[in-house]
């Protein structure tokens, strides 16, 4: 396998998965702060042993579709998925809606742990951990998608594995030496770029499975990540002084 033809989906399963791994610890970090670590972790690692039972599942059953029909499925998912980050990354950057701020997120979910109530420590370890156990799993279901998608079309699965594991490797590092919320990750700076990638590929993918001869092959990829890149740029340009920018 060329590097040509697997570093755009490592890219995108990294980007991807960033973002998404990004806004599960945040509110792991929160239950373990408040609530301690041991029902933060018990929802974490019941999560991801779901997910690792999703991908041992649906891995091996995408082998089994056509791969035509496979692709114009996976093609247009993709787009439907990376068109919509896309979007709102675009509006995000031209100030129509607000940033996602990781910051106000763990100060909700810090109050909303710290809430008082009724039933005692044990009842508030098993909120705990069932708030972990959504979040991650929440996340991660949108990480095994991308993956399992980026990585379906042409054997592609392991360069998209291990971006995905590269990008949990690294906010997982990040959070042990902080041990606060990685507010300073450029959020809609990644999800831009996730929303350019995901739909390049949705594009690419989508005419693999409608016959179509791209020209370069694979290369195509990057001349479509570059298009939707620009023309991106150019509506947060367009859409010039934003509502949120004016007002008081």
């Amino acid at each position: 396998m060329s590097w040509t033809v697997a570093a755009p989906a490592l890219s995108a399963a990294f980007l991807a998965s960033l973002v998404e791994v990004v806004e599960a610890f945040t509110i792991v970090l929160a239950v373990g702060t408040v609530r301690g670590w041991r029902p933060a972790l018990a929802g974490t690692g019941c999560a991801l042993g779901v997910l690792a039972l999703l991908v041992l599942l649906l891995g091996p059953a995408l082998t089994q579709v056509p791969l035509q029909a496979l692709q114009l499925v996976i093609g247009v998912l993709l787009m439907m998925f990376g068109l919509r980050w896309l979007r709102k990354a675009i509006l995000r950057a031209a100030g129509f809606i607000a940033l996602h701020d990781e910051q106000a997120v763990f100060a909700k979910e810090t109050a909303a742990l710290q809430t008082g109530g009724a039933g005692g420590a044990n009842r508030h370890d098993w909120i705990a951990g069932l708030t972990a156990f959504k979040a991650v799993m929440l996340e991660g279901i949108e990480v095994v998608f991308i993956v399992l998608a980026v990585g379906a079309g042409r054997g592609l699965l392991w360069p998209a594995s291990l971006g995905a594991l590269a990008a949990c490797a690294l906010v997982l590092a990040l959070g042990l030496v902080l041990r606060k919320p990685l507010a300073r990750v450029p959020e809609n700076t990644l999800k831009f770029a996730v929303g350019v990638m995901i739909s390049a590929f949705g594009i690419y993918w989508t005419g693999e499975g409608l016959g179509a001869d791209w020209p370069g092959g694979d290369l195509a990829i990057l001349a479509l990540a570059a298009l939707l890149l620009a023309s991106g740029l150019t509506l947060v340009a367009a859409l010039g002084r934003s509502p949120l920018e004016s007002a008081p």
